[in-house]
């Protein structure tokens, strides 16, 4: 093992994307929520898929309207969360295309999807039978058009 200089410290990441508690789990799936109805994603879902998959604790599921919308929540989401929350999202992909991105907050895994894809792939569908958790916020209408 490398000997470390004198005076140098280890740089130690004060978040971590995994959590293992289950209510930051649910607090974090809440914060990136709110952080989508910012962005004015519609039909936000957080299923909570604790002991169904070992991979993560909730996924939430939205749409945006237009590929630069979804790309715009995917970077909302990111970026209120680092700074109001000090959380960091372990991974991303599918942001230069923009039907569907996938963020990784370790125990929250975030769908943001374009309105024609999110059918297609119908995600919701494999968790029928996972809790739903409600949240307060004006959910926006997958058809609404802002003025």
């Amino acid at each position: 093992m490398a000997k470390q200089p004198e005076g140098a410290q280890l740089k130690e990441e004060t978040s971590s994307p995994t959590i293992n508690d289950p209510d930051a789990s649910r607090d974090l799936a809440l914060q990136v929520a709110e952080a989508a109805l910012d962005k004015k994603a519609s039909r936000i879902e957080i299923i909570d898929v604790r002991g169904k998959v070992d991979y993560t604790d909730y996924v939430v599921v939205m749409s945006g309207r237009s590929d630069r919308q979804v790309a715009a929540i995917a970077r909302g989401i990111e970026e209120t969360l680092k700074r109001d929350h000090g959380q960091r999202c372990a991974g991303v992909e599918g942001l230069p295309q923009g039907n569907w991105v996938l963020l990784d907050f370790g125990d929250v895994v975030v769908h943001i999807f374009h309105q024609d894809t999110r059918g297609y792939y119908d995600l919701e569908a494999l968790w029928l039978d996972a809790d739903r958790v409600e949240f307060e916020g004006a959910q926006v209408e997958e058809g609404f058009v802002f003025p």
